[in-house]
């Protein structure tokens, strides 16, 4: 016999790191698979342990994690699992990231600092990860920093159906709060039918983390229900000074869309004492109960990572689930 024929079958396997093993099984349970069971611990000396119950040799293999407090843990935890996924021979492996760490480190503002977004990319790359999928990075161009596919997925539609529904028929502006998310701010007003747009003039100390000085709105707000659009809400610093500078200009209501609730304190008491109607976020990291504020509404972005799970395993494409963006 001068070779060996078999017919070649995919497995997809799921994984879920601990840091929101909720959400892995929310994808799971789109996708209608369970994620794959394994012992994971810590040792005394705060060694991460981790070893799966089942082979994985052949697989496509993807791994979720969501990076939430303590974010080193989880980011730790999640190389290990991917060392132990090319060591078990699985054939593909991919990093779902539904927040990508350290995404605000993506470049130097002066000298001797470090690009810590490229570095989390290549220790994943060195761990053996084939490929990542992430939402809403902080900027476009981490997706060139991993050696390999990126899926850049946007929750902008998972948002926009619920600001549609709830505030049909009343005039919106679409309100970047800094220059840097104006382009963001265009694909929303392209998404809610060329919707005026407007944007925050603002300075920020590079020097001084979490401090935002707003300056002036420039744009058509008056009367209009003012929808303010970020990746991320982490101290709720911008997105409060950003309203009470719309209201000083005339804005009838404030609403904000944001897909990461990052939440670290004092966000939580800032949006609870603010003026803003409502913020909408989705479970890309968890609310846990001490933040769960009642202006905040939180949507599932589970069925999108569900479906761009399954176009990776059948390759096919990811981009035509959002009309082309990129």
């Amino acid at each position: 016999m001068a070779s060996i024929s078999s017919e070649n079958r995919k497995n997809l396997m799921l994984f879920s790191g601990r840091g929101f093993p909720a959400l892995a099984e929310e994808i799971g349970a789109v996708l209608g698979v369970d994620p794959t069971p394994m012992d994971a611990y810590d040792f005394a000396s705060g060694e991460i342990f981790v070893r799966y119950r089942e082979s994985v040799r052949g697989s496509d293999a993807f791994v979720v994690q969501s990076m939430v407090v303590p974010i080193n843990d989880w980011l730790m935890e999640s190389l290990i699992m991917v060392d132990a996924l090319k060591r078990g021979s699985a054939k593909r492996i991919t990093v779902v990231l539904p927040f990508y760490p350290y995404a605000r480190q993506d470049k130097k503002h002066r000298g001797r600092e470090p690009i810590s977004a490229r570095l989390v990319a290549d220790l994943f790359k060195t761990a053996g990860a084939n490929r990542i999928l992430t939402v809403d990075l902080h900027t476009a161009q981490i997706q060139g920093f991993f050696d390999g596919p990126v899926d850049h997925l946007f929750a902008m539609n998972t948002l926009a159906d619920h600001i549609e529904a709830k505030y049909a028929g009343r005039p919106i502006t679409v309100v970047a709060p800094d220059s840097g998310r104006v382009r963001v701010a265009e694909r929303w007003t392209d998404r809610l039918g060329g919707c005026p747009l407007a944007f925050i003039h603002k300075t920020r100390d590079p020097s001084k983390p979490n401090q935002v000085v707003a300056n002036r709105v420039v744009g058509e707000v008056e009367g209009r229900v003012c929808l303010i659009v970020d990746d991320m809400i982490d101290t709720g610093g911008t997105i409060v000074s950003a309203a009470d500078i719309l209201f000083n200009e005339g804005a009838a209501d404030v609403v904000v869309a944001a897909t990461h609730p990052v939440l670290s304190d004092p966000a939580c008491d800032r949006l609870a004492a603010s003026r803003i109607s409502e913020v909408v976020v989705t479970n890309t990291l968890p609310l846990p109960a001490d933040k769960k504020v009642e202006k905040i509404t939180q949507l599932s972005i589970a069925p999108l990572l569900a479906r761009a799970i399954r176009e990776v395993f059948d390759d096919g494409s990811v981009t035509t689930l959002f009309g082309g963006l990129s």
